[in-house]
């Protein structure tokens, strides 16, 4: 397997500036980008299989979200969320300039699309008061919005047990002698995956735990738990209200991937995104519940024949 770029690009919180880390498979000329977005506790490094598949077409971009991987630790714990997630997307694709945007969102990373989206649609209200001056040219042109939106097993209702199950494990302080042991440790954890061979429980494992003064240890920042155990069933209701309006902002041809066995995204709520955006269609990945991990050749083909418009 070959190994992407890695880059950085500077973004702002209320807590100062951060670097926010991301790998660049493929052309850096091609204007055709497509961004894949991790989950609350992964990497970009999660794309690697599916960014060398695409890389051939486009130029693929794969960040560790703020707090996650190479990227720096936010200096409020409370700033870890969607919007700040959003703002710093917003300004990685503002530096890239694509052409076109394809997004890849794995649960958070599908949530921090619609919320992209929302902003996007904002922008583009042609009620929307603008200063005179720009009214004949052609700077919105740098507001891009995504033209096609793989949604992975996440959508606008997330289910309460499932919030409390990843709550769980976002908090405990876990940490191993050997890779080995992380590895076994990720198989037991993360078996809603579904079914992987060996040495994919040890991809999915090796930018998830890294080494660290004689141990394997979490790559993520620990205070993400603390922005977590907030959530309160007001905000929920909240959040999910909100999440439905932004879903509803998504104009490009949507794929729900949604596994058949996943606590997080019922069937009933892809039931309820299809009716709700006639511009979405869904795929059930037999076997598999949340979420799936797209390094499977099945899923890897589904997606990418999805991009290509299919």
């Amino acid at each position: 397997m070959s190994a992407p770029r890695v880059k950085t690009i500077a973004c702002a919180s209320p807590g100062g500036l951060h670097r926010m880390a991301y790998y660049d498979w493929g052309d850096p000329d091609n204007l055709d980008v497509v961004l894949c977005v991790h989950g609350l506790t992964r990497t970009g490094r999660d794309f690697d299989v599916l960014a060398e598949h695409l890389s051939k077409r486009f130029r693929v971009i794969c960040p560790d979200v703020a707090g996650r991987g190479l990227s720096d630790w936010l200096a409020q714990p409370l700033s870890y969320a969607v919007p700040q997630y959003a703002a710093d997307m917003v300004a990685l694709i503002s530096q890239l300039q694509p052409k076109t945007l394809r997004w890849v969102g794995t649960s958070m990373g599908g949530l921090i699309a619609l919320t992209y989206a929302a902003l996007v649609a904002q922008a583009k209200d042609p009620d929307r008061q603008v200063p005179p001056a720009r009214q004949s040219t052609t700077i919105d042109d740098a507001i891009v919005p995504i033209s096609r939106l793989v949604l992975n097993d996440v959508g606008p209702r997330i289910e309460a047990p499932s919030l409390a199950r990843i709550g769980q494990y976002l908090a405990e302080p876990k940490s191993f002698a050997s890779f080995e042991e992380a590895v076994q440790y990720m198989k037991e954890t993360a078996a809603s995956f579904g079914p992987h061979s060996d040495p994919q429980w040890e991809m999915l494992t090796r930018h998830y735990f890294v080494p660290s003064h004689g141990k394997w240890v979490k790559h993520y920042d620990p205070a993400i738990a603390m922005a977590f155990a907030g959530v309160t069933p007001e905000l929920i209701s909240q959040g999910e209200l909100m999440l439905w309006q932004a879903y509803q902002c998504v104009q490009a041809p949507t794929l729900i991937m949604h596994g058949e066995q996943s606590d997080l995204l019922l069937a009933d709520t892809v039931d309820a995104m299809l009716a709700a955006n006639p511009h979405a269609r869904a795929h059930t990945v037999k076997g598999v519940g949340h979420a799936p991990s797209l390094i499977v050749q099945d899923q890897i083909n589904v997606v990418s024949r999805f991009l290509d418009g299919d």
